[in-house]
């Protein structure tokens, strides 16, 4: 009898604690849950103040853009009443508010030095900005082939509604010809909600942002090719950067596959930690790689030191060795760091479909 009752006793204290256990892993997961949620808020809260705040810059450089516009319209005519005007926009760039990104062109490329206002055309575009992506788009006359309205299609068709109305997408037409009507005939016919909503733009390059060596149709070779190419891409940035969080450097030539901006917008969120360089959604060239706006000046300015050395897209593995290699460091250990902040999305979310180079004596297959 003795026996049974310690046997129901032991049975009685073994139910005791299964159900102590139930309860404290409930109350763990409970906890885990909560601590998930918590910081999804607080990723949501860090998305939304570096919206508002990439807002409240791109305010600011509309209004120290039209000063610039004016001091360039009043000191062209001669005006005497300017002198009051030029003296403020002094005050201001000797104060360091708020500088024309466009300005430090002068200090790379000398022949804009002798130029007055320098702002890419807008052919089409209302201005759209505070929104989490800018997505890039160059784009030349390909002669008898273009891929661009298959391009724009793949792009905006795959994005949901909330994902269209958060970003923006700018084609920059890199071309002296008549390359401009068509692309702008085009949107407007095949994109007139995104046009209408400001989802879309269209900018054009104007002919003094390039050397004189660039505008010689007669001399075509691939190291002018990769030089304009170059300084279209660095244009494209510095225009869209204050428009958005993050910038998306695509071409004119590529598929973006299903749900690539649900895909993306996912991974980046997910990251815990913002100290990346660039995150690569396509192993191509500099097709889909992503940057964080803010640091958008910094590639610009490191582009256009080495842009007549190399081409954009390799230079990108040098930026990252000049920034992240300490002095005497071994090269070996600071490449192990790259994982840290040069990061790599699989599979890849942008098929590159030309066959037809946007360099004319150039024509790739894959």
């Amino acid at each position: 009898m003795k026996a049974k009752n310690i046997n129901l006793l032991f049975a009685f204290v073994a139910v005791l604690l299964f159900c102590f256990s139930c309860f404290c892993i409930s109350k763990m997961n409970q906890t885990i849950n909560q601590l998930i949620n918590c910081r999804n808020h607080i990723l949501e809260f860090k998305e939304t103040m570096l919206r508002l705040k990439n807002r409240s810059d791109s305010h600011h450089q509309n209004l120290v853009q039209v000063l610039n516009e004016m001091k360039y319209e009043i000191a062209k005519t001669g005006d005497a009443s300017g002198n009051l005007v030029e003296r403020k926009m002094s005050m201001l760039s000797e104060n360091g508010i708020l500088p024309n990104r466009f300005e430090s062109l002068r200090f790379f490329l000398p022949h804009l030095r002798i130029t007055g206002n320098m702002y890419p055309d807008v052919a089409t575009g209302r201005g759209k900005a505070g929104v989490s992506f800018a997505l890039g788009i160059t784009t030349i006359n390909r002669r008898n082939h273009t891929y661009l309205k298959q391009t724009l299609n793949s792009v905006l068709s795959r994005m949901t509604p909330e994902e269209e109305e958060d970003s923006v997408v700018i084609v920059s037409v890199a071309d002296t010809d008549g390359y401009l009507n068509s692309v702008v005939d085009m949107v407007k016919t095949k994109f007139k909600r995104q046009v209408k909503s400001g989802s879309l733009e269209v900018i054009s390059i104007p002919t003094f942002f390039y050397p004189s060596t660039l505008l010689d149709t007669a001399r075509v070779d691939s190291e002018s090719w990769q030089i304009k190419q170059a300084l279209d891409y660095c244009i494209l940035m510095l225009y869209a950067q204050p428009k958005a969080t993050y910038y998306l450097q695509l071409e004119d030539d590529i598929i973006a596959k299903q749900m690539y901006f649900t895909k993306m917008k996912n991974f980046v969120n997910s990251l815990t930690s913002k100290n990346w360089l660039y995150i690569e959604f396509s192993v191509l060239g500099f097709i889909g790689k992503l940057f964080q706006s803010k640091d958008l000046l910094d590639f610009v300015h490191f582009f256009l030191m080495f842009y007549k050395v190399k081409p954009i897209d390799l230079l990108l593995n040098d930026i990252f060795l000049v920034r992240m290699c300490n002095l005497g460091e071994d090269l070996g250990s600071c490449i192990q760091r790259q994982k840290e902040v040069r990061i790599q999305y699989r599979p890849s979310l942008f098929q590159h479909v030309g066959t037809h180079s946007s360099f004319p004596l150039k024509d790739h297959f894959y």
